[in-house]
Formats: C-alpha cells, structure tokens, sequence
C-alpha cells in the first residue's frame, strides 16, 4: 500500500498540499515529502556535458533539475527533434528496449560436459579407447561405450532443464510499450518504441504504457499505475515537471513530457540490468558437487599415483594390464551419476511442488530452498491483497452517527461506476454493494478532482422525501466546510485521530454531512457537520499471518522488503506479528546512526525486521549482503521492481498474479494466492534435502570403498580386476539410486546445510569398513581352502589359488555388488536401518539390481571380461557373508556419531561461540560468489565464449537465456566518446 492519508481519493505521491486559509492547524495527512526541483550543478553557459554524464546524479539529476535546465541539457525543444537529430541520437544512444544475447544450443549442450568429474570420465574414455589400443589387443570398446553413454545421459538432463529456464529479459522487453505518440518535425505521429530517444516530445492518454522514463511538460489530471516499478499500490498522480517512468500505465487523464532517458538507462532498464548479472557465477548446489567432486578426485588421484609406481615400477607390469587396472578407480571412483541422480530426485520434487500449485523454473532452487534461513518479502501484493479496504476497528466517529452509519453515508458519496480504488474501498465496505444506491435518489454528483479533494453527493432519501448532502475526502479539505459542529475541541480531537493514523499508516478519509430545506438540489445547506474519519489500508492477506508463524517455526526469519512508506510496513509489520523493528531506505546508504547499538550496516541488516522506500537496487543490495553474511535468502516478490533481488537471492519466489518480470527472474512461481505454498515449498525441499544428503554419503563411500579396495588387492595380490564389471556394478547401483528421489524421510525441523566434513567422514568410515569386508573374503579364498572344504565349492584353478581365477573375479564382482548397493539403507536412517522404513520403489528396485547381478553372477561367461560364472554355492556363500558383515553398518554409524561427528560439532560450536565473543561474523561461501572448489564449474560461460570464436559459431552465446548484463555503463561510455567526437548544435545550445 502506498502513500496513507496525504490524498485521500486521489493519488498517494503528491507532496502534502498547503489547504487554502488553513490558519489554525495543520493535519498530518501522511505523505512524502516535497521534493523541490533543483538546477544543474554546472556553469550551463559552458556546459560540454558527455552523454555518461546524464546519468551521473552527482552531477545531473534528471528527474529533478527544472524543466528548462532539462530542455538546455537535452538540447531540444517543446516542438521535439527533427527527423536527422532523431536518427542520430538513436544511433549514438541505441534502441529503447533491452537486449539479451543468443546463445547456441550445441555449445550450450557441450557445456554441461564441462566439470571436473565428467573430465575425469572423459580421460577414462580416451583411456578405453586410444591407449588400450595396444599389445595386439583392440580398443577397449565396451568400456568406451558405457562411459559415453553416461556422459551423454547426464549432460542431456542438464540441457533439459536450462533450455527450459524462464527468459527474464524477454518477460521485461514485453512490458515495455510497443507504440509511442511522438512529436518530430512538429507533428504529431505514431512510431516504435524502440526507436525513441532522450529529448523526444511523447504524449500518453489513459490505458497508455508510459514508452519511456520522460519529464511531464503538460498534465491534465493525470494519474499514473508503476505499482509493479515502484511497489507503490495506488496510482500516482503526476503534475508538471513530474517524472513517469517507462513501463507504468496511465490510469487516468492525459499528458505529454520530454523524454529523459531510454532502453538500459531508464528505472525500468537499470532494474532490469541488476537481473541476472552475476553471470559467471553457479548456484549453491554446482559448488556442493564441486566440493565433492574434489573430494573424490583427490582420493582418486592419490591411488592412481601409488598404482603407476607400485605396478609399473615396482610389479613391471605390461602397458595394458596396468591401464585395466587404472581404468578400474577410474570408472569405479568417480560418482559420474551424481548430477543425474540429484537432478532426478530435484525433478521429482519439482512435480511434487506443483501439487503444492508451485512451478520450479531452476530446480537446484529447492536444494537451496532447504537451508534458507532469511525470507525476504515484498508487501504490496505479497503480504498483503493490494486493494484497499476500510479498516472497521478504528473508524471515528464525531455526531450522533454510528460507524455503520458513517460508512453508508461515505458510500452514497462514492462512484458505483468506473471507481477508483478509494470508492471501490468504501463501497466494498458496506458488504451488499447495491446498498450504495438502495433507499435514495440521486440528484446530483460531484466527482473527485485534484483541486478540491473531495466527492459530493446530494440525494433525495425516499423514506423521508428530504434533501440531503454528503460530502468525504481530505481532512483538511472536509474540516473546512464543517460549519455546523466546529469547535476547538473537535478540531483537536480530529487532528489527535488523523496523526493516529497517520503514524499508523492509515489514510484518513473524513466524511461530513449536511441537510437541505426546500426542493432546490442546487441551494446551499444548513451547513456541513464533521460525522466520521475512516481509516484506509491495503490488507494482509488472510493466510500471510499464519504462514509466517510457521516459516517462523520451520527456523526461517521473515524480512519485509517494500518500496511503501516507513509508517505503513510498521502497521503491517505489527499486524501480521512480524515486529515493526523497521528503518527507511536511506540507512542502507548512511550506515547506522552514531551512537546506535550496531557496529555497521550488515548488523543492522541482520537485527532489522523490515525496510520500507527501497528501490530495486536496495532490494538487491539487502539481500546481497545477507548472503555475504553467510545466509541463504529466499525473496518472494510480484513486481518488476522485484526482479534483480528475486534473481540474486538463492530463491526468487514470484507470487500469483506476478509480473512477468518477476515470473522470469524467479526461481519459483506461486499460481495461487497467498504464501502458504512457501512452507509447503519449505518441507518439502527439506525431505528432497535429505534424500540427496543420502545419496550423497553414499556416493562418497563407495568411492572410498572402491578405489582403497582395489588399490590394495592390486598392491598385495596383483588382483587385475576387469574395468567393464566395475561398469557394470555402476550401472546397477545407479539404477537402484534413483529411487531415492520417492524415498521417505522426515523433514529437518531447521534448515539446512551441507555439512561436507560430516559426510565426508561418514563416507571414510563405511568405505573402509566396506574395503575391509572385501578384502578378507579374497585372503580367506586366496590364503585357505575354508570354502572349499567346508562347502564342497571350487574355483577354476587348483590351490594354490591364482590371484586372477575368473571366478574369483566374478566372487568380488557378486560381493562388492551387494553391499556396496545395501548401503544405502544405512546411509538414508538416523537410527537402525529398519526402524525407518524406505519406500516400495527403493526395496524392490534393490531386489531387481540384486538378482540381476546375482544372475550374472550364475550364467555371466563373458570372456572379454575376464570372468566365469560361479556355482550357487558360492553365490550363498556371498549372500550369507555380506549379511553378516552388513548388520554391524548401524554400529559404525552410531561410533561415528559419538566420536567423531560429535567432536567435529564441539569444535563448530566453541568457534562460533569465539566468533561471538569478538563480534566477527563468520561467514560462509555465498550464492553467487565464486570460491576455488567451483571454480571449474562456475567458468563454463567464459569457456563457451571461447569455443565458439574457435570453432566459427561467433555470434552472441551466453549459457542462461535469464542472464542479462549492465549494458547502460556500456552505452554510456560508448556515447559520451561518440557525442565528444561529433557534438550537434540546437538553438545555440552546448553539446550533449
């Protein structure tokens, strides 16, 4: 809601206007404040202004300056630009609409191959298929094969889902206006939008879209809609010398103005310019994968190491069997799946939201939604219904009237057709509607007007046959026509009530009444009587209470973010339980006053319940900090002037009913109203955060487990173990992940985070207690004849046992299989793993993974692979083994919790309680800033950009259709060096 009690029936921005002959008392209408037009801070005689300098405010500030400086500084005049000036400015200052670059699927696609676990699988695959080229032995295709394969699959998912991205820039070039009435050579006509320039005459009427940001030269009753610009929720009335911003809509009358500013320069362009900037940049969950990523690369760079010097120096081993062996902790380690599986359980959290009415546009949004801690919202619209309503509890009353009677009476002196939102209000009060015109005859109607800042009614009442009157509006306006019941006393008490509101944030709307002798509608009345005060308010939304008192409870705090007035978010900050601990836009630029309780502006930030008057930039800026803080943000907004935050926070949440501005630059579209959604959005980002925090201890493990296993039997036994099984084995476990994605788990009653030293230590545990189950089955095998004795089985060769037997190889390939698979049931419980039952999809997918590699296992003779299948003896004697080494999981799970992870979480604790002491904010890696772990990642733009000029594609690429770049500083320094180089003369004026 926007400005309260300043203009009643008319527009919430204009400045407080001095009532004539009012001598005794000045009534606080709230309002803004005026804001006095000012001159250019240069000699204008010598003026050899650059075009960057337009828009460098410290020197020139158009919005402000008089409109004769404006004219002088444009040169140019009320009859516009001639035809040739025209041309030539848009050359120099280009079109008036935003752009956005292409971008080139093929490299787009390729980029998704551009990480350091797909490199990894990259040299596994050039391994396979150009260096085991050797030895009289052919490539090593099916390895080659699966490897593609993979690649190709995760990079396909990737592509999907980017291609599908909501387009930001499109969404803002579409609010833009696509015609303009333009006035050139002295005549009025009709042109593209795009081809306006500063210093052209445009003129707009209602239903209009404001083409450009222009200085009003001429308005008659002119009311302007940038609520979705500005926040603002009421139009604005403008005057001369007003400014109107590109992309608003005229509401009511007509106007014509000098244009000021174009396309990337204008309030709309500089809002769309924050949008998407950080473009080389990657989201929270690509510097998570990087981190594991590096985690497994260096455990399985290190092994690769030991085996070229252990087997090429030490065991002499042969080119290509050393390479086998190599390709084994190569296939083996790297947990390529990872982005595909998380990517599928994202997918199926995002159809699980939209159950919830909530569109996810940027799945990796709700991995991120998880651990938000701060939600910062827009009001208009968002907290609140953005229609004005009168508030019942505190209306006034001054005669013997009642309230009720008060606010029948203000609607007999409403429209009941083509309202404005005030009588739309008042109306609405009532309940029954045709009430406003039920029992009387209407005489005569005065409507509202700027100048006398009221409506009138005079009405027949046919009860009674009597003449009546009703008048409402201004405050000041109204007590000036009570002569009636006017007296000191109710003048102080009318001026307590209206600043009540006002500090409040409540419009005042007085309401008189007076009474006619006689039959003439059009005589004088007895004289009006002051009857009521009605307080205006733009609502909460019926659930936004509640659903901060649970976002509350879920551990998130709720900041409210606005561009309405400090008085308002206070009211509706106490309204909603949100706390009025609020501060105006300008401390974000002035720091905390001296000798306040904060230290600097991020504290304040921090303790602070909501800002009010912010502009996009501030928006952007808040949560820009909250994030270097340490905090992941949420921003939930429905305007235009919402977009750049809703882009950079971790989670941009466009509300129903949003522009498609916003829609575009969220990351999560609400399609119903309210924000109930959002904690529905909460837990069930917090159920899919638990599913990928499984797999993702699991995945580490089996690297562990993988690469330490075989390195050592390779190291004890010369154990040349065939890569292609290893795919195998990878292939069904990932198979068998996927079904995470419909696991139950229970949601975190706090956020979360990625707490990598826990899992990681958690992954070294069950990967070496897992190496450990391996390798004693092959000592028992290899060292004893325990099995064969005792079972009545055999192997292909006679003891002493050959430390590559193809059915031993087919022994580990079955053991490693099974539990390696059956971890994952350890891994996804808090408790024992069968007090936390797993969904149907999981067990019967772990059933399906396991006959088939225990079919395998009973017919599986591929002589490529080096194996043979084993008898059913030995396929019990794996099963039997595997469960007796799987039932003490739990135990090194509850160790490890009481060990270690204890320790890690003592020692967390007492640096943060340090931290407190010395009031140093710890903080953490934010959203978009880069650190070294995603580095290779988070380059992929710059990469394809190179690319492309390489192999001829040229053109514009960019890797996010949303991304948008700060093309005013651009244009500004092309043209103030153009302008220099070839300055033009108007009517004797300097260049610009």
């Amino acid at each position: 809601m926007s400005a309260v009690a300043n203009d009643p029936q008319g527009d919430a921005t204009d400045a407080p206007i001095q009532e004539p002959e009012r001598k005794k008392r000045q009534y606080k209408d709230f309002g803004h404040d005026d804001e006095k037009a000012t001159h250019v801070k240069v000699d204008m005689s010598t003026i050899e202004l650059k075009a960057e300098d337009l828009y460098d405010k410290e020197k020139v500030d158009l919005e402000t300056i008089v409109i004769d400086d404006v004219f002088k500084l444009l040169q140019c005049t009320a009859e516009g630009l001639n035809h040739e000036e025209a041309q030539r400015r848009l050359e120099l200052f280009g079109p008036n609409k935003l752009e956005s670059e292409e971008q080139n699927p093929f490299l787009q696609f390729l980029s998704f191959m551009w990480n350091p676990l797909s490199w990894v699988m990259e040299a596994a695959a050039l391994v396979a298929i150009v260096l085991s080229n050797g030895q009289a032995k052919p490539p090593d295709w099916p390895d080659f094969v699966g490897i593609v394969l993979f690649l190709s699959i995760n990079s396909a998912i990737g592509f999907y889902e980017e291609r599908n991205a909501g387009n930001a820039v499109k969404a803002l070039m579409d609010s833009l206006a696509p015609k303009a009435k333009v006035r050139r050579d002295g005549q009025w006509s009709e042109i593209e939008s795009s081809i306006l320039v500063p210093g052209d005459m445009v003129s707009f009427k209602i239903g209009d879209i404001v083409p450009a940001d222009c200085r009003l030269t001429e308005a008659i009753n002119v009311s302007i809609d940038q609520a979705a610009l500005t926040g603002e929720s009421l139009p604005q009335s403008k005057k001369t010398g007003d400014q109107c911003f590109s992309g608003s809509t005229c509401k009511q009358g007509e106007a014509e103005g000098v244009v000021i500013s174009t396309g990337p320069n204008t309030f709309f362009g500089r809002a769309a310019s924050l949008v998407g900037q950080d473009d080389d940049t990657t989201g929270h969950l690509q510097k998570i994968l990087a981190q594991i990523g590096s985690f497994c690369l260096v455990t399985i760079g290190v092994f690769v190491i030991a085996e070229i010097i252990v087997l090429y120096a030490g065991f002499r081993y042969r080119y290509r069997d050393g390479l086998d062996n190599i390709l084994v902790l190569l296939i083996g380690g790297i947990p390529i799946a990872m982005p595909t599986v998380l990517s599928v359980t994202l997918a199926v959290g995002a159809q699980q939201l939209a159950k919830y009415k909530a569109i996810v546009t940027r799945i990796t949004a709700i991995e991120e939604l998880a651990g938000v801690t701060i939600l910062c919202s827009d009001k208009t619209g968002t907290l609140t219904t953005n229609k004005l309503t009168i508030d019942r509890n505190t209306i006034q009353t001054y005669g013997p009237f009642s309230a009720e009677d008060v606010i029948l009476l203000s609607a007999y002196a409403s429209r009941v057709e083509n309202q404005d939102a005030i009588d739309t209000s008042v109306v609405q009060a009532l309940g029954d509607t045709a009430r406003a015109r039920a029992g009387i005859k209407l005489l005569d109607f005065k409507p509202f007007n700027p100048v006398d800042k009221r409506t009138e009614i005079t009405y027949r009442e046919e009860s009674t046959g009597k003449l009546k009157r009703v008048t409402k509006g201004m405050t000041a306006i109204i007590i000036e026509l009570c002569t009636r019941n006017k007296t000191e006393e109710l003048e102080e008490r009318l001026e307590k009530d209206v600043e009540d509101f006002a500090i409040r944030g409540l419009r005042a709307l007085a309401v008189a009444y007076e009474e006619l002798d006689g039959d003439d509608h059009e005589a004088e009345g007895n004289g009006f009587e002051l009857i009521g005060l009605l307080a205006i308010f733009d609502p909460p939304r019926g659930d936004t209470k509640q659903t901060i008192d649970d976002a509350l409870a879920l551990g998130v705090r709720v900041k409210m973010v606005t561009g309405d007035q400090l008085a308002i978010a206070k009211e509706t900050g106490r309204r909603l339980g949100l706390g009025d601990h609020m501060y105006p836009a300008k401390v974000l630029k002035d720091g905390p006053a001296p000798g306040s309780k904060f230290n600097n502006l991020d504290e304040m930030i921090v303790d602070a319940d909501g800002f009010a008057g912010v502009f996009p930039e501030h928006k952007y800026e808040i949560v820009k900090r909250l994030q270097g803080l340490g905090h992941l943000c949420a921003m939930t907004g429905d305007g235009a002037n919402d977009a750049p935050a809703l882009s950079r926070a971790n989670v941009g949440i466009a509300v129903e009913g949003a522009t498609d501005a916003a829609r575009g630059a969220a990351d999560i579209v609400l399609t119903e109203p309210g924000l109930s959604t959002i904690v529905h959005a909460i837990r069930q980002s917090r159920i899919i955060f638990q599913r990928m925090r499984n797999y993702s201890i699991y995945a580490c493990a089996v690297t562990i487990r993988i690469v330490v296993c075989f390195a050592i039997l390779s190291f004890v036994y010369k154990f040349n173990f065939p890569p292609f099984m290893i795919l195998i084995i990878a292939l069904l476990n990932d198979g068998t992940i996927m079904t995470l994605s419909v696991d139950r788990v229970l949601p975190s009653l706090t956020p979360d985070s990625w707490d990598l030293v826990e899992i990681f230590s958690y992954a070294f545990a069950y990967g070496i207690y897992l190496t450990a189950s391996t390798i004693a089955l092959v000592c028992i095998i290899i060292e004893t004849n325990f099995f064969q004795d005792k079972f009545g089985v055999s192997l292909d060769t006679a003891p002493p046992i050959s430390h590559n037997d193809p059915k031993l190889h087919m022994i580990v390939y079955l053991q490693v299989a099974i539990i390696s698979q059956a971890l994952i049931f350890v891994t996804r419980s808090h408790g024992f793993f069968f007090m936390e039952r797993p969904s149907t999809a999981l067990k019967g997918a772990f059933c399906f993974a396991q006959f088939i590699s225990s079919i395998i296992a009973a017919y599986g003779d591929m002589g490529f692979t080096k194996i043979k299948a084993i008898s059913g003896g030995w396929i019990g004697i794996v099963w039997i083994w595997n469960i007796i080494w799987f039932i003490p999981l739990d135990w090194v799970k509850f160790g490890m919790k009481a060990t270690v992870i204890k320790a890690i979480r003592k020692r967390r604790e007492r640096i943060a309680q340090e931290v407190a002491a010395t009031g140093v904010p710890l903080t953490r890696t934010q959203s978009r800033a880069a650190s070294i772990h995603e580095s290779l990642y988070s380059n992929r733009v710059s990469f394809i950009k190179r690319a492309a000029r390489k192999v001829g594609f040229g053109g514009k690429i960019s890797a996010k259709p949303e991304e948008l770049h700060r093309f005013s500083s651009i244009q500004a320094q092309r043209v103030g060096q153009t302008l220099a180089r070839n300055p033009s003369r108007i009517g004797g004026t300097a260049p610009v």
